[in-house]
């Protein structure tokens, strides 16, 4: 404070001393106005154009790690529509050996079969039997006009009833006939079904291959549109991605719940192996680390035999043959399952420990020897053995998470990547806002600089506009004088 006043021109009166002083250095900020202004433009320039130059270099890397994305995304989308193309062809193939690889020699013996049920049906047909010699007779007869003659109705009473008996001996003939045709169409019956069904069957796998065509035909047409690189089919995927991830996520955290639960399940009975009172780094005790061990040694293993048996492909495992993966199998699986049975023993052991505990607090809480008073019975041991079917079925419940992973994998380069643009582009947005700021800012400061200096450029305005009137009047040489931006009143408020 001392030093300030003597700074002061009248101590005893520090207003008037501060405005002597604004007054005095009014003169001199006018004439340091050109420089002032420069020095405010090139500072804030200096701040500005950086700002703009990484917004502008953020929005072209966006622009091409979007690039990069649709790049990948449609190589993927190629990829799952090829390997969907090779399994229908592969079904319809395996459909045609198994079922219609049989087709020619089917067709030629329901042709036969065909052809011999037409024979025999045209032996069954009704063949009405040829007239006898005597109706010719009896046609004969039947002309001679009525008489009262006995032996002529004697007669015809005769033939009466011969033909009686010859009709029902006929008709009896001829119903016989009919019973054996019937039998034998009867007997083509369970044929008819065998013929039936197995052209049933051949439909249905006629309309499988038809159903497999119309997919190969959607497949194909999908392929084309990834190879042209349409918007659609890239909004197309990217959704189904996204969707993918999701899922994937939710199921990746269910497996993470049932890792926590196999976690403390194994941690007590591991830490009575390994030492409870071990530490490895900080808190982290050695049972901790032994239990955390297990269980991602079950998952290599869960995601091993995923791999050996095909359902995932995240290792480059296509140079093995067959023999070679079956061995793979067998080898991931026994391991599992060993895993499986240490997990078991150690849900014994952990029940063992939880009891022998309790029976050391009851004998510490009574003074001696103090005995539970409810009695062993098959409900006492429902615990242990939950512990034990937990232990022997998460372990392969983990292994199954080798599937989800894959498809968390995949489609989170897809989803990652549409969120790192998206965030580039909002940091270039900021720095391009700061930018325009910036400016701004530094435009104001210069008005500020003339806001100041105000009585200077009032004059400077007065006396620029009256010598341009004088230089525009009759009298005068008819030319104006010229004057820079600055002096001729851009700034001037």
């Amino acid at each position: 404070m001392d030093s300030l006043h003597t700074l002061l021109i009248w101590p005893e009166n520090p207003l008037l001393s501060l405005l002597v002083v604004i007054f005095a250095a009014i003169p001199i900020l006018y004439g340091a106005r050109q420089a002032m202004h420069s020095l405010l433009q090139a500072l804030f320039r200096g701040i500005s154009n950086p700002l703009r130059l990484l917004s502008h270099w953020l929005f072209k890397t966006a622009d091409t790690l979007q690039e990069r994305n649709k790049i990948v995304l449609l190589s993927r989308g190629r990829e799952e529509v090829s390997h969907g193309i090779a399994k229908e062809f592969e079904r319809v193939t395996n459909l045609v050996q198994r079922d219609l690889h049989g087709y020619p020699a089917l067709q030629r013996k329901l042709t036969d079969e065909i052809t011999r049920i037409e024979e025999e049906f045209q032996k069954c047909g009704e063949v009405p039997p040829p007239p006898p010699e005597w109706t010719k007779a009896v046609a004969a007869i039947a002309k001679i006009k009525p008489s009262s003659d006995g032996l002529v109705e004697r007669i015809l009473d005769d033939i009466s009833t011969s033909i009686d008996e010859i009709y029902e001996k006929v008709v009896a003939e001829y119903r016989e006939s009919y019973k054996k045709r019937h039998d034998i169409l009867k007997g083509f019956m369970p044929f008819w079904r065998s013929v039936d069904q197995t052209l049933k069957r051949v439909d249905k796998n006629l309309t499988g291959m038809q159903e497999s065509a119309a997919k190969i035909d959607e497949q194909v047409e999908k392929y084309k549109q990834i190879h042209a690189k349409s918007d659609q089919v890239e909004h197309s995927l990217a959704s189904s991605s996204t969707i993918l991830f999701v899922i994937s996520l939710l199921a990746i955290t269910i497996a993470a719940g049932g890792a926590f639960v196999n976690f403390w399940l194994i941690e007590r009975p591991m830490a009575a192996m390994v030492g409870g009172s071990e530490y490895i780094v900080g808190d982290i005790q050695a049972s901790y680390l032994a239990a955390m061990v297990i269980i991602f040694f079950e998952t290599l293993m869960g995601l091993f035999l995923m791999e050996s048996l095909g359902y995932t492909h995240l290792f480059p495992l296509n140079g093995i043959n067959n023999r070679m993966r079956r061995w793979l199998v067998w080898i991931s699986f026994g391991i599992l399952l060993i895993l499986a049975g240490v997990e078991v023993a150690l849900a014994v052991m952990r029940d063992m420990i939880i009891s022998a505990d309790i029976a050391l607090k009851q004998e510490l809480a009574g003074g001696s020897a103090v005995k539970a008073a409810v009695a062993s019975t098959w409900a006492l041991d429902i615990p242990k053995a939950a512990q034990m079917i937990l232990g022997f079925t998460l372990p392969f419940a983990l292994a199954f998470v080798a599937i989800p992973l894959e498809y968390l994998i995949h489609s989170g380069r897809t989803v990652f990547g549409v969120l790192l643009v998206l965030g580039i582009r909002g940091l270039g947005f900021a720095t391009r806002f700061l930018s325009s700021m910036t400016r701004q800012i530094g435009k104001g400061m210069e008005h500020l600089y003339d806001a100041v200096i105000f009585l200077p450029l009032i004059i400077e305005h007065a006396v620029l506009n009256r010598g341009s009137r004088q230089t525009t009047s009759p009298g005068g040489s008819g030319k104006i004088s010229s004057f820079s931006k600055h002096s001729a009143g851009e700034h001037v408020l």
